[in-house]
């Protein structure tokens, strides 16, 4: 079944980016010497955090890392974008059964944020994260970044809000950022209708309805609906507004006709 879409893209609300923090993140380590935050200043001398973790010279390592506790506000769904290096395996010496090439995500919903407490076995495992391209000794002499996005869908979301985790089990990794968003279609305007910003559901099957209010001196001729899609964009135009008498449509707008004023100057002649 084919939708018509709205030329207008989706809006990303953001819930957190790890790279417009300016101060200290205050993430959680476990155990303490596990992963290392790492903060430098950029050209523009705005913070740069990450997090690294590199025990690949032992086995049975078991190193997690977790967010502070973040609102989802109006969120059904989230998204959780990583940036991250990892080191191949193969061009590290000495680590053959011991290194590994990717790390675990889980999240954790709560109403409230439930302190420094951690237990690993209240977290849901999202997915395991591997990298697109790994980096070797080479790639750190010419200096070299292979930077990998990921992205992951989680929902629906029923709490106030939640934790991300991240656990690492013998690999030598950087992770360079995080952003946590969901989406909604945006505010619109259309057949002299006005649609608000509307969150849409988890299930990519089902639409939002949502009715349009008319604009200033525009009246219903048949209800105006738009249907919000799983990925906010806009779909299936239905019915519209006409502008009332005396006013004309232009720009979108419904404006006041101006009088006929021939008769004004016939007279004054």
């Amino acid at each position: 079944m084919s939708f018509w879409k709205c030329k207008r893209i989706s809006v990303l609300f953001v819930l957190l980016d790890t790279t417009s923090v300016l101060g200290e993140l205050g993430w959680k380590t476990y155990p303490m010497n596990g992963w290392d935050a790492i903060t430098e200043m950029d050209e523009h001398n705005r913070p740069i955090h990450t997090f690294q973790v590199c025990h690949v010279m032992e086995p049975n390592q078991n190193n997690w890392l977790r967010s502070n506790w973040i609102s989802r506000q109006a969120a059904q769904k989230i998204y959780v974008e990583l940036r991250f290096t990892l080191r191949d395996c193969n061009s590290i010496p000495w680590v053959s059964g011991t290194c590994k090439e990717t790390f675990n995500l889980f999240y954790h919903e709560t109403d409230e944020a439930h302190g420094v407490k951690f237990k690993p076995s209240q977290y849901t495992k999202i997915d395991t994260i591997a990298a697109d391209e790994s980096f070797t000794q080479m790639d750190l002499g010419d200096r070299i970044l292979k930077l990998n996005t990921e992205v992951r869908e989680v929902g629906p979301m029923t709490k106030k809000g939640f934790y991300l985790a991240f656990q690492d089990i013998g690999a030598c990794i950087a992770l360079v950022s995080v952003r946590v968003y969901y989406k909604k279609c945006p505010f619109t305007l259309r057949n002299l209708a006005s649609f608000p910003d509307t969150v849409p559901r988890v299930d990519s099957s089902s639409l939002v309805e949502v009715r349009g209010a008319c604009v200033d001196h525009a009246e219903e001729r048949d209800t105006p609906k738009l249907y919000c899609g799983a990925d906010g964009d806009w779909l299936v135009p239905l019915g519209k507004c006409v502008c009332s008498i005396g006013y004309e449509e232009i720009d979108g707008s419904c404006v006041g006709e101006l009088p006929n004023l021939s008769f004004f100057f016939l007279f004054l002649l």
